[in-house]
């Protein structure tokens, strides 16, 4: 058990701020009688001086500016601590957890992200990236409070929130690309094509799949972007996530005759939006704040009004 209490580490914080025991004590609303005596009791307890006279003032010791700085970090942690208490009191979550399809504009996700995070400091955030059905089982499941999706859940409302362009790419160097024509799915049936896993534990799907004789399967759509990067294979790739190799030339949009470019309606869905506390409306808000600022620079998908 500590010896010395934080109101005693205030005090002498107070002390030391406003230059002295009178100035201090107008400030915290105690006489100067007390500030002096818990600052003494405090010297006795630690064996410690933290003060020592300069004139009519009072300066830090050595010792004692070493320990005041750790004491405000004790200081703040309380402030900060009773500010999470009252929050809660007031009814606000300690934790969102939140699922977003990785095809979601990684840009968007950040700076939503930010927004939230500078008006909620103390709201803990579990971020699920996830594929296809991964977010949609985790909503039926009752384990995420908020869903960004391509896809549809049965019995929830979702609100539309963007629209993801792919593009069917692949290396310059590529064999698709050296037939130098007009494309069509027999072509590509001839060849690999990378599909990311579905997250989904029970109902996985195999969503853009197009039955090629070479498939590699991978978890994570960084990865396939990497792999198409070096010539593994073609797949659809989100435009957002490509398009330094597009303007590049490092990967080039495949010729099709049909297909080549698909779009997926996104929307945020909540597990309960009546039920759902202040931080997970202003998470969704968030999202869609941050849709509509990155829209304008990125160009390779819009907001669905």
């Amino acid at each position: 058990m500590s010896r010395v209490t934080l109101a005693q580490w205030q005090m002498l914080a107070a002390v030391v701020d406003h230059g002295g025991f009178a100035r201090a004590a107008e400030v915290v609303h105690k006489s100067p009688s007390t500030l002096n005596h818990a600052v003494h009791k405090l010297e006795e307890q630690l064996g410690v001086r933290v003060l020592e006279p300069v004139g009519r003032q009072v300066r830090l010791t050595e010792a004692g500016a070493m320990l005041l700085r750790r004491a405000r970090q004790l200081i703040e942690s309380a402030e900060a601590l009773e500010d999470v208490a009252g929050s809660l009191a007031e009814g606000l979550e300690a934790e969102v957890v939140l699922a977003v399809d990785q095809i979601f504009p990684g840009d968007a996700l950040a700076r939503a992200l930010s927004h939230f995070s500078a008006a909620y400091p103390h709201v803990r955030v579990q971020l699920h990236e996830t594929v296809l059905n991964g977010g949609i089982e985790m909503l039926y499941d009752g384990r995420a409070d908020l869903v960004v999706s391509g896809l549809a859940a049965q019995g929830f409302l979702g609100a539309p929130l963007v629209t993801v362009r792919f593009l069917a790419v692949a290396h310059p160097d590529h064999p698709l690309h050296r037939l130098a024509r007009q494309l069509d799915l027999r072509d590509l049936t001839q060849h690999r094509q990378l599909v990311v896993r579905d997250s989904a534990l029970r109902q996985s799907m195999d969503a853009g799949w197009l039955k090629a004789e070479q498939r590699w399967t991978v978890s994570h759509l960084e990865t396939s972007v990497d792999m198409i990067r070096r010539g593994l294979g073609f797949a659809w790739l989100p435009e957002t996530r490509i398009q330094a190799d597009l303007a590049e030339g490092t990967l080039l949009p495949l010729p099709l005759a049909a297909g080549g470019v698909r779009e997926v309606p996104m929307q945020v869905i909540f597990r309960d939006r009546d039920r759902a506390g202040p931080a997970t409306h202003a998470m969704a808000e968030s999202l869609e704040l941050a849709v509509t600022e990155t829209c304008r620079m990125a160009g390779s998908f819009e907001p669905i009004e």
